[in-house]
């Protein structure tokens, strides 16, 4: 199977086979036989995509229930460092964070489930991430936490001189007073 699963209950590494020859390669993003002969039925009805030059970090995001999303994130071009964090109270993983790098070159993508709070630091000169959602994003529903929280203690693999948010994500509560109503149903 092209599935990684990691320690974190849910959240998988998917692999894609690439096929490669002297005119470039081919590879399916997406097959929805070979996510669903997994266990994975997602029905994906939106898809984001982002560009960001070198430094920028985005996140830390989530949406709460009812209009909590399940994202199938990759990168279409350039290297970034994809961070999800276990919100799900009661998980085995709560509070800890999952890293990996994600890049055009190793066509890896990051099945990140519902419960988990979801951010990226653009590590190349720029970056263009796409990723799926399962769910219709809602602004009542949106649900974040500060990408510098001291509990977490997460690694950009930015230096702090160079890294670029927005207002809004450098607001964000921390992990302790984020809006949070995940449960971990085991």
């Amino acid at each position: 199977m092209p599935f990684i699963h990691t320690e974190f209950p849910g959240l998988m590494i998917f692999e894609p086979i690439v096929f490669e020859d002297q005119r470039g390669y081919f590879f399916e993003s997406y097959n929805e036989k070979i996510f669903a002969s997994a266990g994975l039925n997602h029905n994906w009805v939106q898809d984001n995509q982002s560009k960001s030059c070198y430094g920028v970090i985005r996140g830390l995001h989530y949406q709460l229930h009812p209009q909590a999303q399940a994202k199938l994130v990759r990168v279409l071009e350039g290297s970034v460092w994809d961070v999800a964090v276990d919100i799900r109270k009661g998980s085995p993983t709560y509070a800890k964070v999952f890293g990996i790098e994600l890049s055009d070159t190793n066509k890896l993508q990051l099945l990140i489930p519902k419960g988990f709070a979801h951010g990226f630091s653009v590590l190349s000169e720029s970056a263009s991430v796409l990723y799926k959602c399962d769910n219709f994003y809602s602004r009542e529903c949106e649900g974040s936490i500060i990408y510098n929280d001291p509990v977490l203690q997460i690694d950009w693999k930015i230096p702090p001189g160079k890294m670029i948010l927005s207002e809004k994500d450098k607001k964000h509560a921390g992990f302790a007073d984020a809006r949070n109503n995940f449960e971990f149903e085991g």
